[in-house]
This record gives C-alpha cells, sequence and structure tokens, in this order.
C-alpha cells in the first residue's frame, strides 16, 4: 500500500486540478475504496486466465463450457461495477475540467460541490433505491441461470449492483466533505 508523504491535512491535487484538503471520514472511506479497487484490479487477471482457458478448451478440445462463458460475463461486470468507485476516487471519469480551467478555484469548487449534491449522489442513491427488491426478488426467485449447465446463484451478481452504488456514493460523499472543507474550513 502506498504511504502518503504529505501530512493528514495537507491539500491534495487531483487532476482536477483543485487542491482539496482531506478529512478523517474521506481517508477512511478512500481507503475501503482502495482496497475495493485493488480487488477489481486482481478479478481483469483471473478474467483473463478464465477467457485463455476458454479458448484453449474450445479450440484445443472441442469442449464448449457454459459456466466459463458465464464466469467470464460474471468477473467482468463486478470488475467493473467495482472499478466505478475506484475510478471516481483517482478523478478518472469524464468531467468538464476543459470548460471550468478558465474559472477561478472557488467557482471550481462550487461546481464540483453541486455536481457531487445534484447528480452523483442522486443518481447513486437512485440506483441502490431500485436496484434493492432487483436483487432481492432474484435471491427470494433462487434465480440461476437459465442456460443449462450455467452458474446458480444470479442474485449474487445482481447484487455487485448495490454495492457498486453504495461504494460511488460514499466516494461521492468522502469528496463533498473534501470540498465542503475547502469552501468552508478555513472560515
Amino acid at each position: 500500500m502506498k504511504t502518503n508523504v504529505q501530512g493528514a491535512n495537507d491539500p491534495v491535487v487531483g487532476l482536477s486540478g483543485l487542491a482539496l484538503p482531506t478529512t478523517g471520514f474521506s481517508r477512511a472511506i478512500d481507503q475501503l475504496v482502495g482496497w475495493f479497487g485493488e480487488f477489481a484490479s486482481a478479478l481483469w487477471t483471473i478474467l483473463v486466465m478464465t477467457i485463455v482457458l476458454q479458448v484453449v478448451l474450445r479450440y484445443g478440445f472441442g469442449i464448449g463450457s457454459i459456466m466459463l462463458e458465464e464466469t467470464q460475463w460474471h468477473l467482468y461486470a463486478v470488475g467493473f461495477l467495482l472499478g466505478l468507485s475506484f475510478t471516481e476516487l483517482h478523478e478518472r471519469h469524464v468531467r468538464i475540467d476543459v470548460l471550468a480551467a478558465g474559472f477561478t478555484s472557488t467557482t471550481r469548487l462550487w461546481i464540483e460541490f453541486l455536481g457531487i449534491s445534484c447528480f452523483l449522489l442522486s443518481f447513486s442513491l437512485l440506483v441502490i433505491w431500485f436496484a434493492v427488491p432487483f436483487v432481492i426478488s432474484s435471491w427470494e426467485l433462487s434465480e440461476v441461470s437459465a442456460a443449462p449447465g450455467g452458474l446458480p446463484y444470479r442474485w449474487a451478481i445482481k447484487s455487485f449492483m448495490v454495492t457498486a452504488f453504495v461504494l460511488l456514493a460514499l466516494i461521492g460523499m468522502s469528496r463533498l466533505t473534501r470540498v465542503w472543507k475547502a469552501l468552508f474550513g478555513s472560515r
């Protein structure tokens, strides 16, 4: 794990160019999301090995496997979903910084504050609101793959929608505390 050479309260400048101070909450959430991001990164290696195994079995031995095919898209889905919050943590999502580059830092902080409050958190909570009953329904039905020889426990893969957007909401709140501190902390 990387160590932070800066002090605990020193501002951290991300790709957006905003110097945001950290908070106790933001450090804890950033560490949690970082762990999930590292886990998601490891899944890509497992996914590649699964794809190679599937190709060798299919073209080398003439053996096809629905279970391996479904495992591939399950791994891809989990890696992608868990990577959402990790990319937000590292400011790798598409942003409007090209337009905001000419604005003052205070204006940019207000745009960040409103964007997180109105869009990121609202959307995350909306997805969680609709995903929870979706997962519960799948679990109650003991949903399995419709394909013969497919994977059981379809609810498990669906539960990552909830996990991913909870993490995304948490990283949004983490960044919001940092923006709040940058806007109002020095007063």
